[in-house]
């Protein structure tokens, strides 16, 4: 049994610990906000939060999840009150089709909150390895 706090609840999955992050969310708890990409870790669609820092969910054992406090982007609204990291991106259009911006608006929740002043080539930085697809970037950048 893995116990982790998500979105703020306490929750406990019995699946096997190498089980990676990403099915457990989907298959077994049933939040679909997080998106399957690549499956190796090199796209960012499936990124979540974990303690603080922003991890993919796709390589990450279930076991990692321990103890720990999860964000999903199911997680990021209170109250039905959009996050601002996820308010800008809604009024910056900074979407097509939609399949990354889970990630994308997770990626940049860390960023901002590790530096909540970045410098537009921090941003590029940060945001370097989250693919789209359809070309949303420079929508994305404004967002953030």
């Amino acid at each position: 049994m893995i116990e982790f706090r998500l979105n703020g609840e306490d929750v406990s999955v019995d699946v096997d610990k190498a089980m990676p992050v990403l099915w457990a969310l989907r298959d077994v708890l049933k939040l679909t906000g997080t998106k399957y990409g690549c499956g190796i870790a090199q796209c960012g669609a499936c990124t979540i939060h974990v303690d603080g820092k922003a991890m993919r969910s796709c390589v990450l054992p279930i076991a990692n999840l321990q103890g720990k406090a999860v964000t999903t982007i199911e997680g990021l609204a209170k109250d039905g009150v959009l996050h601002p990291v996820q308010a800008a991106f809604v009024e910056h259009d900074a979407l097509q089709c939609g399949f990354c911006t889970p990630g994308m608006i997770l990626n940049a929740y860390g960023l901002l909150l590790e530096n909540p002043g970045p410098t537009r080539q921090e941003i590029l930085d940060h945001m370097e390895k989250n693919l789209c697809r359809c070309g949303a970037h420079v929508r994305i950048l404004e967002a953030i």
